[in-house]
């Protein structure tokens, strides 16, 4: 039962509290194992919920959804619900401890008798009343009533109670709030759902028609052989009673049932019609816990019997885990493909964004980097740039000087050449001169020896030569032969001392 002070979400591991035993059965995401409190030796069911790890995934439920599970269990205690006991989450996986319901599901108990009479079939379909009206007292609606989640508690009991279990597509209805949705199992949920309308508690009426029409029928009202053909069944009203399933049922079965299914939801019976209704009250209503075995043998007369329930287990395809409860239409399995792949192309994306960041910032290190070098080799360049430009300034103005002192060196070289031609004609001419001048000298001295051999004076040649008159006179004509024959420079060049030899 559940316990006045119950913790949520216990991030606890479950085995420190129970021991876990056998599978009882499982869904798409969900696993339920037998367990037994430590603490109590009370036995209770554990149904472990996958999560969704990412936003992206599809595999595992969304924990926003558990939550709301949760939320709404915790809020319950009726007869014909099953109890939430404890909650327990762990990284991978929420496990909620249930109340134990051991008696299996409804359909499958009475498709072992061999016909269900209408009295024991309003028997049921009162408790199934029963629990719908509690939730729809609290504004809750189910979204997934189906035989499969109508389990019995115990089914040895005279006459088993029933618990609605799987509360993971319920949601709490709130006055003035759209919600719109697509899911449930194919065969049992409304036209809106189909056709994608507003939602409310009118959907469970529908469901718990269809419910009724297998429950007298054993046959399915709008199943096809594809699920689209089910859901266009669905969507057009597409059923009657075939006189081979109803060819024994009451009038006021069927009128009940035709109430339920009505595409009109304001036309459609709410839960507390659908108890005042005559079928509902014409067999009175007892406490479950205190009603005898319902017999089991044929009626006869007014009490006309439908036919067994196991032609229901066979023709049945719906393609939902067993105590599943969530997406499994067509239309919804093409809306969830859509959702996976919008899922995976916004992780796609969101990789692709984080890629493409991790690449700019790559690429911005690398522009950097770039830019650095770049900035760093046109400081060179230009350095360089302005060392060619002074080299190349240097190496003009080397290769001026160069050609200046070439020229220089050729004019030194003509001026040499000039000064040597010169000063070898001046040598030739003063060759020619000294020539002259020693026959020049030759001739005086023959003269002058001519005169002393005709004076024969010795006495007057040493006193000439005491007076210096004759040298004097000699001087002064060889000066002025000198001057007259090659100018100052031939003349400053005579004035050396004349040898012997010359």
């Amino acid at each position: 039962m559940r316990t006045s002070a119950m913790a949520v979400f216990k991030q606890e591991k479950v085995d420190d509290f129970y021991d876990i035993g056998e599978a009882l059965g499982s869904g798409q995401f969900a696993t339920v194992k037998q367990c037994r409190e430590k603490s109590s030796g009370l036995d209770f069911a554990a149904k472990f919920i996958r999560k969704r790890m990412s936003r992206g995934s599809r595999r595992g439920v969304r924990r926003e959804q558990i939550e709301r599970e949760v939320d709404l269990l915790q809020d319950m205690q009726h007869a014909n619900i099953v109890t939430l006991h404890d909650v327990f989450e762990s990284r991978t996986e929420v496990v909620l401890v249930l109340e134990l319901v051991s008696g299996g599901e409804l359909f499958d108990f009475l498709s072992q008798k061999e016909s269900l009479c209408e009295e024991e079939a309003t028997q049921f379909m009162k408790q199934i009343l029963e629990g719908v009206r509690y939730l729809h007292s609290k504004r809750i609606a189910h979204f997934d009533l189906k035989p499969e989640n109508i389990m019995l508690l115990d089914k040895n009991a005279p006459l088993p109670r029933i618990k609605i279990i799987d509360f993971g597509l319920a949601h709490k209805m709130e006055a003035g709030k759209e919600f719109k949705d697509i899911f449930g199992t194919p065969e049992f949920v409304a036209p809106e759902i189909v056709n994608y309308e507003q939602l409310g508690l009118e959907a469970d009426m529908w469901s718990i028609g269809v419910i009724t029409y297998i429950l007298l029928s054993g046959a399915s009202p709008f199943l096809g052989d594809t699920q689209q053909e089910t859901l266009g069944n669905i969507s057009a009203m597409n059923y009657d009673f075939d006189e081979e399933f109803f060819s024994t049922t009451s009038d006021l079965a069927k009128n009940f049932i035709r109430q339920l299914l009505v595409k009109d939801t304001r036309k459609r019976m709410t839960i507390q019609d659908a108890l005042n209704h005559p079928w509902i009250k014409s067999y009175g209503f007892e406490d479950v816990s205190a009603s005898p075995r319902v017999p089991e043998t044929q009626g006869t007369g007014a009490d006309p019997q439908p036919p067994i329930l196991s032609q229901y287990s066979v023709q049945s395809h719906c393609g939902a885990p067993r105590n599943g409860g969530y997406v499994d239409a067509e239309l919804s399995a093409r809306a969830a493909a859509a959702e996976e792949d919008v899922g995976l192309m916004e992780t796609e994306l969101s990789a692709a964004a984080d890629v493409r960041h991790g690449l700019r910032a790559d690429v911005d290190t690398l522009l950097r980097a770039f830019d650095r070098q770049e900035a760093r080799c046109r400081e060179e360049s230009e350095s360089a740039g302005r060392r060619l430009s002074l080299a190349r300034l240097e190496f003009r103005e080397a290769e001026a000087s160069r050609r200046a002192l070439r020229e220089d060196v050729r004019a030194a070289d003509a001026g040499l050449d000039a000064v040597a031609a010169m000063h070898q004609q001046r040598r030739r001419r003063l060759s020619g001169l000294r020539r002259e001048m020693s026959e020049e000298v030759r001739w005086l001295r023959e003269v002058i020896g001519e005169r002393w051999t005709e004076d024969g004076d010795e006495r007057r040649r040493r006193s000439l030569a005491d007076s210096g008159l004759y040298d004097q006179e000699v001087m002064q004509a060889l000066q002025e032969l000198l001057r007259r024959s090659c100018g100052r420079e031939l003349y400053s060049e005579a004035q050396q001392p004349i040898t012997e030899s010359d």
